[in-house]
């Protein structure tokens, strides 16, 4: 293998987006690593290569536009896009043709089941079956197949893989091909060695193995984006995860290759031309995607254009009410499920002030427990920690009560739970299970159960901040918040979810911080600005505080719409303004949560909201960021008047006020990023949920813990969303359309700014993300270093 081929080879590794475990679960645009090529260029190869979707079917586009969601002007302009002129009656009819069948790449295990008896178990899902479960028990932190005493003495994955495949007698027997055994005794021990054989025996040329190579990391694309991650995490790269899974797939394919040859197997010459054939004619096989996929692409187009459209229209045509001095203000996390709770909140008085701010306000914090090895990121997956956060002082009977609780549930969560725990506790477990099941109460995780009263310790590089330190970072938050004049009091929001029995649990939580509630971080950074040192600081900074402004740690729980204050007793009309609009966001979500829990009463309605949420048979508690569409960068008073029926994520921002745009700049180089990361979550999980989404969640068993999920007992770990979380089972309740991003800002200062940045300039350019400058009546694309109206 020459350094051409192998660099082929670790570019098709890097085509692999990472996916989060289950305990730090956010959304992640899984095609993420291909962003540097355009939106329709990708879809098009993976369909090629894959057989992936990132379109909905045809029927679905025709359905929305006979009931209006797209219209005729947008579907004309679409259209238009593509080089398509026609008239619309004969347009419609031609989009309106099903697809042709399409038929992606196939590997040489697919090639051989063309021919294989139906008696006989597939090659590919044997395959599939044996490399999932082999990663699951070598990944898991302490694997017996290891033989390892600890973690931290694991061999790399492909020759333990090899090592365990050639004693295993149980393949040949399965797949009814008594001497396929022998076959992988004479693999060789290295990667390299074996890509160099694959290379050889296979023929493959510099256009078609990057081609082959990430189609079969596609092929078992669950346990790629988990590898993906941990190559995310190890900065050091002291294994190349990916290139090991390759190698497995690669040494599985060559020995189906040289099994049938050797046995002379009727199929394998037939094989034999088949690949020859498809090696030669990829580019023609891509071009042929490229033409069939045009009538989705137009549709797709179209449906985005039409609820920009309406978007647009909205946001110009409103009448805008001035801010005012505010008696109390909210500061909530940008995340679309705020929208609803604070236009209900802002429905209670004029005195009330919301702002949105990055879930994870501002604080590049890992949270580390007392007396305890356990830590855990309280940001954006993009970024990394560079403060630790930890109790000064703590409880000790309390932290060893929840290390007790915490392998309680550990073992509750572990796949075969239900019957070792019934089996192992008898009768007292079931009664616990009967108890759960008619008095249910909430089960929130052990790790997020925060003793009361927290004193904090902020440390950096393992040394305590000084107050100048913490004003430092208190300065750049509140910078970025933007608030001008403090009311009395003034709610720092996060928000968690409250769910029971739910193994995608912390993906309800903050979309991007970790998997995990806001909890910490607004509990951190109240005590920070309420801290009379760094006021004294701020002072010679130039931010004066009154010295009758409290921040006040509070906490939305998304499910239930309930807003918690921390170590604080709120003034009797703030507390009534809080409960009505707790009121009023459970009814606008009970349309689509529940419509027969529109007809009761407020306090019915409530105790009903807190029963879903402690129903550990609950599948769907909430529908947490589906029908996600926008992100708009600007100040409250110019959407307040506006339902924006929680598909926005609203971020405050004064364009007067920002300094050389640097808080604009980091705005659409994190905030943006991570909600482009979010839409492409919800859209491809939906287009294609066998590649992307995660399955039936009733079907759900945990993998090592914490790494994923299975569907069932076996195949490939599952990625992405539930079923449960976009689809009602009669509907999608996310729309798939690409994020439109509306910034309140000057033209020349977003396009500085996305110069500057090619992460940026790739998604705007490629098509990625719509981004809008939006100044009073007028709304302007960026695309391609032009604006376009």
């Amino acid at each position: 293998m020459n350094n051409q081929q192998k660099s082929l080879l670790v570019k098709a590794t890097e085509k692999i987006a990472p996916s989060w475990p289950l305990d730090k679960l956010i959304a992640v645009n899984p095609l993420w690593s291909l962003i540097d090529k355009p939106f329709d260029t990708v879809a098009t190869e993976l369909s090629a290569i894959a057989g992936i979707k990132a379109y909905l079917p045809t029927e679905t586009y025709v359905a929305w536009f006979n009931q209006g969601r797209i219209d005729q002007a947008s579907l004309t302009k679409a259209a238009q896009h593509y080089g398509v002129q026609a008239l619309p009656e004969s347009l419609i009819e031609m989009l309106s043709q099903p697809l042709p069948t399409l038929t992606p790449w196939k590997n040489i295990a697919d090639l051989a089941d063309q021919e294989r008896p139906a008696n006989k178990m597939s090659w590919h899902d044997e395959i599939t079956h044996q490399v999932s479960q082999f990663c699951a028990d070598h990944y898991q932190q302490i694997s017996p197949t290891l033989r390892q005493m600890s973690s931290n003495n694991q061999i790399h994955l492909y020759p333990h893989w090899l090592s365990v495949t050639t004693e295993d007698k149980g393949l040949s027997i399965i797949l009814d091909e008594p001497q396929l055994i022998h076959q992988f005794k004479t693999l060789p021990k290295t990667t390299d060695q074996l890509f160099t054989m694959v290379i050889n025996e296979l023929a493959l040329d510099e256009a078609s193995l990057p081609y082959y190579a990430h189609a079969l990391l596609l092929d078992i694309n669950g346990w790629s984006s988990y590898l993906a991650y941990l190559q995310w995490q190890d900065s050091d790269q002291q294994e190349e995860h990916l290139m090991s899974l390759l190698a497995i797939k690669m040494a599985w394919e060559l020995v189906i290759w040289r099994y049938l040859s050797k046995h002379k197997n009727p199929q394998a010459n037939s094989i034999k031309q088949a690949w020859k054939k498809q090696k030669q004619t990829i580019e023609q096989h891509i071009a042929k995607h490229k033409e069939a996929l045009l009538s989705v692409k137009i549709w797709a187009l179209a449906l985005e254009y039409s609820e920009q459209k309406q978007l647009s229209q909205q946001l110009t045509s409103q009448s805008l009410v001035p801010p005012i001095k505010a008696e109390l203000q909210a500061v909530f996390c940008i995340d679309v499920r705020s929208e609803v709770f604070r236009r209900a909140l802002e429905k209670q008085s004029d005195a009330i002030q919301t702002l949105g701010f990055a879930g994870f306000f501002g604080l590049p914090i890992e949270y580390k427990a007392k007396h305890s090895q356990y830590s855990r990121p309280q940001l954006p997956g993009l970024l990394q920690p560079s403060i630790t956060v930890s109790e000064s002082e703590t409880d000790i009977e309390h932290a060893q009560n929840e290390q007790q609780q915490a392998r309680w549930q550990r073992w509750g969560h572990a796949a075969p739970a239900s019957f070792s725990m019934v089996e192992s506790m008898g009768w007292w477990y079931a009664f616990k299970m009967f108890k759960q099941t008619l008095f249910s109460k909430r089960q929130t995780n052990p790790a997020a159960r925060l003793a009361p009263n927290t004193q904090w310790q902020i440390t950096q590089n393992g040394k305590p901040l000084t107050s100048q330190d913490k004003a430092q970072l208190a300065k750049g938050i509140l910078d970025a918040m933007g608030i001008k004049h403090y009311a009395e009091t003034v709610l720092l929001v996060g928000h968690g979810s409250h769910t029971s029995n739910n193994l995608h649990a912390s993906g309800l939580e903050c979309g991007a911080c970790g998997g995990q509630s806001g909890e910490v971080n607004v509990k951190v950074l109240a005590t920070l600005l309420n801290d009379p040192a760094v006021r004294s600081s701020l002072k010679t900074m130039g931010i004066q505080i009154p010295q009758n402004s409290k921040f006040v740690a509070a906490l939305h729980n998304t499910t239930t719409d309930q807003l918690t204050c921390f170590d604080h007793t709120l003034a009797p009309q703030h507390a009534q303004w809080l409960e009505q609009a707790m009121y009023g966001a459970q009814k606008e979500r009970a349309k689509k949560l529940d419509a027969s829990l529109l007809e009761v009463s407020d306090k019915q309605r409530h105790k009903a909201f807190l029963k879903r949420a402690n129903d550990w048979s609950q599948v769907n508690p909430e529908w947490g960021l589906a029908n996600n569409n926008a992100f708009i960068i600007a100040p409250r008073y110019k959407t307040r008047q506006l339902d924006l029926k929680g598909r926005c994520f609203l971020h405050d921002y004064e364009a007067q006020t920002d300094n050389e745009f640097a808080i604009l700049e980091r705005l659409l180089t994190a905030p943006m990023l991570v909600t482009h990361w979010i839409n492409m979550q919800y859209n491809l999980s939906v287009t294609d949920h066998f590649k992307f989404g995660s399955g039936n969640k009733v079907l759900h068993n945990a993998v090592g813990g914490n790494i994923g999920v299975f569907e069932g007992n076996g195949g490939d770990l599952r990625i992405g969303l539930p079923l449960q979380s976009i689809s009602d089972g009669k509907n999608w309740m996310h729309t798939p359309v690409r994020l439109a991003v509306y910034i309140a800002a000057p033209k020349h200062a977003i396009a500085d700014i996305v110069a500057k940045h090619d992460t940026v300039r790739h998604l705007i350019d490629n098509n990625w993300l719509y981004l809008f400058s939006w100044q009073d009546d007028t709304i302007e694309r960026y695309y391609q270093q032009q604006w376009l109206a």
